[in-house]
């Protein structure tokens, strides 16, 4: 499974401070409909996302009805992305 969103970039800053951005609420319904087959617990859904011409996996998970992907660090230097920025994301799920 494929989806592509766009949606601005937000900081966390708990206790390990993070850069996420908000699936918006139909993609993430759509998410939620296979994320069962994929989740390893605590509704974690590994993805490979990809921000520009930079791709990584990592695992998103829910937050107030909707996921949250983390950016890394790395992506976000090599796109130039900041807290406040649009970007758009596509993300892939591997569903078997």
């Amino acid at each position: 499974m494929t989806v592509a969103f766009s949606g601005e970039v937000w900081y966390w800053r708990g206790p390990a401070p993070f850069f996420f951005v908000t699936v918006p609420a139909p993609v993430s319904q759509e998410i939620k409909e296979v994320a069962a087959l994929v989740t390893y617990g605590w509704g974690m859904v590994p993805v490979k996302v990809t921000l520009g011409s930079t791709a990584w996996t990592t695992a998103m998970f829910p937050k107030e009805g909707c996921y949250i992907v983390p950016l890394k660090d790395k992506a976000r230097t090599a796109e130039n992305v900041n807290e406040g920025d649009q970007v758009n994301i596509a993300l892939e799920i591997a569903i078997d």
